[in-house]
């Protein structure tokens, strides 16, 4: 496929993601819940999750911001529900490499962050990259701040 067309591909997905987002609204059972703001772009999202079994069994994101944070936290909670601590916080820390050109092994990428390694692209936006980044620093923060105390 001609880089031209990936490139419109993926553009697609962070559209779609973004005007028909995965997960958004609000749970009826919520374990931890927090808000973050990224100053710089106006984004507000508050995130809820659902611990249980030492694991991520639901999370929910709701607020308002820019295309690329509402398609992040998107295909932030599609990867994440299931995973363990050590799971996400390894998918964390991989995407925000990622956004910032750290890493660029694309099956490293599409084994652990999935879908969301389409977000590759945002390392040629700094502007970007903290609105790429909120929602998975929410649940990154949200897991450092489980007093359950989560394995």
């Amino acid at each position: 496929m001609a880089l031209s067309k990936l490139n419109n591909l993926y553009r697609q997905i962070i559209l779609e993601h973004s005007q028909h987002p995965h997960h958004h609204g609000n749970l009826k059972k919520v374990s931890h819940k927090l808000e973050l703001r990224n100053p710089t772009c106006g984004d507000v999202l508050i995130v809820e999750v659902e611990l249980s079994d030492g694991k991520i069994k639901n999370i929910a994101f709701s607020g308002s911001g820019c295309t690329i944070s509402q398609a992040s936290a998107s295909l932030m909670t599609d990867e994440v529900i299931g995973k363990t601590r050590s799971e996400v916080e390894k998918q964390v820390l991989l995407f925000s490499d990622m956004v910032m050109g750290k890493v660029t092994d694309e099956d490293e990428l599409d084994d652990i962050l999935g879908d969301a390694s389409i977000l590759a692209g945002v390392a040629q936006f700094p502007a970007r990259i903290k609105c790429a980044t909120l929602a998975w620093k929410a649940v990154y923060q949200v897991l450092e701040n489980d007093e359950e105390g989560m394995k």
